[in-house]
């Protein structure tokens, strides 16, 4: 049966949960823009604005696990549209920043609030939920691709916008398109009126929050598969906040970062895409320690050459490839793993690791910046991290496949 054919009567939950990604990750993965110009004007530092961003992110880690707990009791379009009011607000805070405190309250505490109810766990859960086992990996791939979108458009909206008024009306133009999400968690909470599949006779659905947890974090493959998640974060949150800063100090024009971060999100769609076909085929855990090896590879060569125009936009695609196909790998895993009910919970507690890496990409590479006055040795520590995490992570996977853990229903 085509593929499109089977996804028609969940084609409106799969298009909200797919702009819901996009504006939740587009948005927030370009507000590296900002941080030249809004550290200036308001007279923080570079570390101050990246404090922000890794409050962020341990927001959004941290809490995930409990909006996707929360999402089987009060189901999911609640806890999107109230994730969806909270990044815009967290928006607005930013737009009319006078000092530290509201960059932290907005740009940290909301905007990392709202991401655990509308970015990638709850996203992918909703849009796993929604089709066939025999289709899911690929599906996952297209809604992480689409989702992908968001960088390739706010980006160059962004930096457009911030040369053009400056760095006040360029994240006024981010709240317009996030009033979007509203409408688009409205269409993907349709997911709460469809039936879970039945339950397998180990499924874990009928167990409780705290039993389900107890079993994740006792599962080896599992918890492998979270430790290299942390590089992961690390990596990928170093680039999108320290990037344009990075451009800026080799001299190049301020929009080249706008446009890499467009060319990665560009590749973004290809590379999701790709993953999400080969993880129907192949070991999901062994293609994500391979995603994390080339990853570093990537990295070293970059930065150990001279920033060009053409060096930083191939990286851009390079790493725009390998980036969100990470997303329907680890959710497919996890379902796999552990079946649909908790998938949200559980995909989340994988996150927590992930965000903590992310902290330390933020803000670890504001510090070292600030104490040593160049990337270098941020750089070096992402790239061995990374070669280490990739290894561990494709040995682990081929040495010891995944299983789903027994677990008595409650």
């Amino acid at each position: 049966m085509p593929l499109l054919q089977v996804l028609r009567p969940t084609l409106p939950i799969l298009i909200g949960a797919s702009i819901l990604l996009t504006l939740s990750m587009g948005l927030r993965q370009s507000l590296g823009i900002f941080l030249q110009p809004m550290t200036h004007d308001i007279h923080i530092s570079v570390s101050d604005f990246t404090l922000a961003l890794a409050v962020q992110n341990l927001a959004w880690g941290f809490l995930q696990p409990l909006a996707g707990a929360m999402t089987v009791r009060y189901g999911f379009r609640s806890i999107m549209i109230v994730g969806s009011l909270m990044y815009i607000a967290g928006l607005a805070f930013m737009a009319t920043a006078g000092g530290l405190i509201s960059v932290m309250i907005g740009g940290g505490v909301l905007i990392g609030t709202s991401m655990a109810c509308t970015a990638a766990a709850i996203a992918m859960s909703v849009a796993a939920r929604a089709v066939p086992e025999t289709v899911r990996s690929t599906v996952l791939g297209i809604v992480s691709g689409a989702g992908s979108l968001g960088a390739l458009l706010s980006a160059p909206i962004g930096q457009m916008l911030n040369e053009g008024f400056g760095w006040r009306i360029g994240l006024a133009g981010f709240v317009i398109m996030s009033v979007l999400m509203i409408p688009a968690a409205w269409y993907a909470g349709r997911i709460d009126r469809i039936p879970l599949p039945k339950p397998a006779a180990d499924d874990i659905g009928d167990a409780t929050a705290a039993s389900v947890a107890k079993a994740a974090l006792g599962n080896a493959p599992f918890m492998v598969m979270t430790c290299a998640y942390m590089v992961c974060g690390m990596q990928l949150v170093f680039l999108t906040t320290h990037l344009p800063s990075y451009l800026a100090i080799c001299g190049l024009d301020p929009m080249l970062s706008a446009q890499t971060l467009g060319m990665i999100g560009g590749f973004n769609v290809l590379g999701s895409l790709f993953f999400g076909w080969a993880g129907q085929r192949w070991n999901k855990l062994a293609l994500l320690g391979g995603i994390y090896i080339l990853r570093s590879l990537a990295l070293a060569w970059y930065f150990m050459l001279p920033a060009t125009p053409a060096s930083t936009l191939l990286f851009g695609a390079i790493m725009g490839f390998l980036w969100m196909g990470v997303g329907p790998l680890v959710a497919g895993a996890v379902a796999e793993m552990f079946g649909l009910r908790w998938q949200a919970m559980i995909q989340g507690l994988a996150f927590m690791s992930h965000q903590i890496g992310s902290f330390l990409g933020a803000y670890g590479g504001g510090v070292l910046y600030d104490t040593l006055g160049s990337y270098t040795m941020a750089w070096r520590i992402g790239v061995a991290l990374g070669l280490a995490g990739g290894i561990i992570q494709v040995a682990f996977a081929l040495i010891r496949p995944s299983h789903r853990p027994l677990l008595k229903a409650a």
